[in-house]
């Protein structure tokens, strides 16, 4: 039984304000992707954002020192758990999240910085959006460890570095869209 679970934090700064129509192909995809990625193998829960519907946020929504006001005080960011790293790299790297990545260029200033964080929690243990932009930055400043990774450089649940299986993603990638066929 896997003693650790994987989060993962994404956080990007839209070209401009968020209610631009520029945006207006990644707000059609959101509801979508994020319906998506909670019915993908391996995936276990994910934060809401408080006053909006949905699930619980995990603390007061922060984010990192890259944040650039836009003048409507948010930036697109997630804070989800996994199982394993080889789900949410099935889930981000094919179906409607990695066409929207193909259009990413089109609503998000090009990062300076990580665009998302990896690293593993304690199995009852949910981070909160502070321990996330924590963990970004962290990368950022210090480059990949067994405290904040990316998946070029991953670790595995006990610190030690570690390879994503290729063809486990592959088939987390036929599961998910067979699921996608039923929603």
């Amino acid at each position: 039984m896997k003693r650790k679970r994987l989060a993962l934090y994404t956080f990007g700064i839209f070209r401009a304000p968020a209610n631009d129509a520029v945006n207006q192909g990644f707000h059609d995809r959101n509801d979508r992707n994020f319906l998506v990625a909670e019915t993908s193998e391996g995936f276990i829960a994910r934060s809401g954002y408080a006053e909006e519907p949905g699930p619980e946020s995990w603390g007061e929504q922060v984010f990192p020192r890259f944040y650039s006001e836009r003048g409507d005080g948010w930036s697109p960011s997630t804070l989800s758990l996994w199982k394993d790293l080889t789900s949410p790299m099935a889930f981000s790297y094919a179906g409607i999240h990695m066409e929207a990545m193909r259009h990413g260029r089109e609503w998000f200033l090009k990062p300076a910085w990580p665009p998302y964080v990896l690293w593993w929690v304690e199995w009852d243990h949910a981070p909160t959006w502070t321990e996330a932009v924590a963990r970004h930055e962290f990368l950022h400043d210090h480059k990949a460890s067994p405290f904040a990774f990316d998946f070029k450089t991953c670790f595995d649940e006990d610190g030690r570095p570690t390879t994503i299986d290729r063809q486990a993603v592959k088939r987390n990638i036929r599961l998910n869209e067979e699921r996608q066929q039923l929603i």
